[in-house]
C-alpha cells in the first residue's frame, strides 16, 4: 500500500508539474498577445458599407454551446447583419427572423454517407431527409427544394467529402474553414494550438487568428472541382461557441457588396433572408478575415461582377481597400493567371480558372508576423480569347 502511495504521489507531482509548465507556456504567448492590435490595414473613410454576416453556425438545436439568442447577441456585438444557422440534420429549421437587428437565416448541415453538406436558401421544405443518407440523394433533395449545396470542410482529416460525382455537383465549397483550422492546430499542439490558446486568454481575436494557417490541399481540391464549372467559395465559421461566437464573428465574415445588396436590409425577415441567400449564391459575394481589415473598397476590375468570367489576354486589376502598406499586403494568384510587376494586375494566360486573393501580414505567434488570407473573392472562369484578337 505504501508503495502504491509513493507511485501515486509521483504521478500527481508529475501531473502538477506538467500543468504548471503548460500554464507557463500559455503565459509566454499571452503576454505579447496583450499588446497585439488589429486591424492591420486601417479603413479608408467614405467607402459604402457592405452587408456582412456569419456562414455555418451551430446552436443548442444541435451541438452548439449557445442558444440562438446567444448567437444574436454575439453577432450584434461583432457588427454583423446576418447569421446563417446550419444545425446538424435540423430538417425543419425555424423561419427567418430578426433578433436585435441581426437577421437569422435557416439552413442545415446534413450528415451524408460521403461527408457533411451545408444547404441553405430552400424555397420549399426538404423531403425524404435522414441522417447518413446517400450523398446523391441529399444533393438532389436540396436542389428539389430550391436550395444551394456547399461541401462542408471537404478535405479535413475528420469527415472529408469522399464521393467524387456529388463533389462535382455541389455548387459551393468551404475553401477556408475555422473547424479545419482548429483540427490542424490539434495535430500540431506545440507549434499551433498552444500559442493560440495562450493568446486567446489575453486577446480572443488574436487567438482565433493564430489558428488561421492555410494548407494547400483545400485550394488544390477547389481548383480541381471548379475547372468544368467554377464553384462558389465560402469561408465557414463552423462556429460552435468555443472559441466564443463573438471572437470568431469578429475575425472573419462573408460580405455582400452594395452593388448587389445595399444596406440596410428590408425589415421583412423573409424578404431580407431571400435577398441575402440569393447574394450568397451569386458571384460577387466574398469572404474577408476582417480582423486584418474591412474589405470595403475592394474590387477585382476587368471581370463581370456576377458571372465571374473574363478572357485569355485580359488584365484584371485588384483595387485594394483601406490604407494598405506595400510591405504588409500582397496579391496571391493561382491557376491561369500571372501577377504583374505592379503587384496588383493579373494577366490571364490560358483557358480555365484563376483564383485571386489578397493576403496581409498579421501578428505572429510571438512578436513576429505571418502572412494570412485577408480578402477571398470567388474565382474567375477564363474563356478563350475573342476570335480575331
Amino acid at each position: 500500500m505504501s508503495r502504491l502511495r509513493v507511485v501515486l504521489g509521483k504521478g500527481l507531482r508529475a501531473l502538477v508539474g506538467l500543468l504548471l509548465l503548460l500554464l507557463g507556456l500559455c503565459g509566454f504567448f499571452a503576454l505579447p498577445a496583450s499588446y497585439t492590435t488589429y486591424p492591420v490595414v486601417p479603413p479608408k473613410e467614405g467607402e459604402p458599407r457592405w452587408i456582412r454576416g456569419a456562414f455555418h453556425v451551430h446552436t443548442t438545436r444541435s451541438d452548439g454551446r449557445g442558444s440562438p439568442l446567444d448567437v444574436v447577441l454575439a453577432a450584434k456585438a461583432a457588427g454583423l447583419d446576418f447569421v446563417l444557422l446550419t444545425d446538424h440534420n435540423d430538417f425543419t429549421p425555424p423561419a427567418p427572423t430578426w433578433g436585435d437587428g441581426v437577421l437569422l437565416i435557416p439552413g442545415v448541415e446534413i450528415s451524408t454517407s460521403a461527408g457533411h453538406l451545408v444547404a441553405f436558401g430552400m424555397e420549399r421544405p426538404l423531403e425524404g431527409m435522414t441522417r447518413w443518407m446517400p450523398a446523391a440523394d441529399a444533393v438532389r433533395a436540396v436542389e428539389a427544394a430550391g436550395g444551394m449545396t456547399v461541401l462542408a470542410h471537404p478535405v479535413q482529416k475528420k469527415n472529408p467529402w469522399t464521393d467524387e460525382p456529388t463533389a462535382r455537383e455541389a455548387k459551393g465549397f468551404e475553401l477556408y474553414s475555422a473547424d479545419t483550422f482548429f483540427r490542424h492546430a490539434m495535430r500540431n499542439p506545440v507549434s499551433r494550438l498552444l500559442p493560440a490558446v495562450g493568446a486567446y486568454l489575453a486577446n480572443p481575436m488574436h487567438g482565433v487568428m493564430l489558428l488561421v494557417a492555410p494548407e494547400p490541399e483545400p485550394g488544390e481540391r477547389f481548383m480541381d472541382l471548379s475547372r468544368e464549372q467554377p464553384k462558389r467559395s465560402f469561408c465557414a465559421h463552423d462556429a460552435h461557441g468555443l472559441p466564443s461566437y463573438e471572437s470568431v464573428f469578429s475575425s472573419l465574415a462573408m460580405y455582400l457588396p452594395p452593388e448587389q445588396l445595399p444596406s440596410p436590409l428590408p425589415k421583412d425577415a423573409k424578404v431580407a433572408a431571400a435577398l441575402v441567400t440569393r447574394a450568397l449564391r451569386g458571384g460577387s459575394a466574398l469572404c474577408s478575415f476582417r480582423a486584418l481589415g474591412e474589405p470595403e473598397g475592394f474590387a477585382l476590375e476587368g471581370v463581370d461582377l456576377e458571372q465571374r468570367e473574363a478572357r485569355v489576354g485580359d488584365v484584371l486589376k485588384v483595387r485594394l481597400p483601406g490604407l494598405p502598406d506595400v510591405d504588409t499586403v500582397r496579391v496571391q494568384v493561382w491557376g491561369e493567371g500571372r501577377l504583374g510587376e505592379d503587384g496588383t494586375s493579373v494577366e490571364l494566360t490560358g483557358e480555365g480558372l484563376v483564383r485571386v486573393e489578397v493576403w496581409a501580414k498579421g501578428p505572429g505567434r510571438f512578436f513576429g508576423s505571418e502572412w494570412r488570407p485577408w480578402i477571398v473573392p470567388n474565382p474567375v472562369r477564363v474563356l478563350p480569347r475573342t476570335p480575331g484578337i
